[in-house]
């Protein structure tokens, strides 16, 4: 198995554990309370601080997923990519988005309500400004490929 096989396979296992507690329930219902989110550690293939919760589906399988996730002030999700559309709504806090393989610390971050679609296989990048939430809707399996191998410690 590659690294690049290695990665990916800890990012959709991540998810898969993350969604376990959760996803009957969430299946189950129509609506989710906002204080009915179920908060736990990101995949371990995101730099360390992140939180996640699914509200919908399994993103490390194929069909429609709704995830949620939460950033401390400061945090960069480093240059990566999916190979699948992204589709990101901004909830709460600030959120800068960028597109290539730099993050540019001057970008303005986007308000919440804020929305950016995100093409399959298009570098980007995002940094949050105070704590953030973020709403990511796409179609599984959701994968990350962060550009370089140790980008999860930048």
């Amino acid at each position: 198995m590659t690294l690049k096989s290695l990665r990916r396979f800890t990012l959709i296992a991540g998810f898969a554990l993350i969604a376990l507690p959760g996803i009957g329930a969430a299946q189950q219902q129509a609506m989710v309370s906002g204080d009915a989110v179920n908060w736990g550690p990101a995949p371990p293939s995101f730099p360390p601080g992140a939180q996640a919760a699914v509200l919908m589906g399994d993103p490390g399988k194929p069909g429609p997923f709704v995830l949620r996730l939460k950033f401390p002030s400061g945090y960069v999700v480093p240059p990566h990519r999916h190979s699948k559309e992204e589709q990101v709504t901004v909830l709460a806090g600030g959120f800068a988005f960028g597109l290539g393989a730099t993050v540019d610390p001057a970008a303005k971050p986007m308000p919440p309500s804020s929305f950016v679609r995100i093409p399959a296989n298009t570098t980007h990048w995002a940094r949050a400004q105070g704590e953030t939430v973020v709403q990511i809707n796409g179609m599984g399996p959701f994968d990350i490929r962060f550009l370089q191998a140790n980008s999860k410690t930048q």
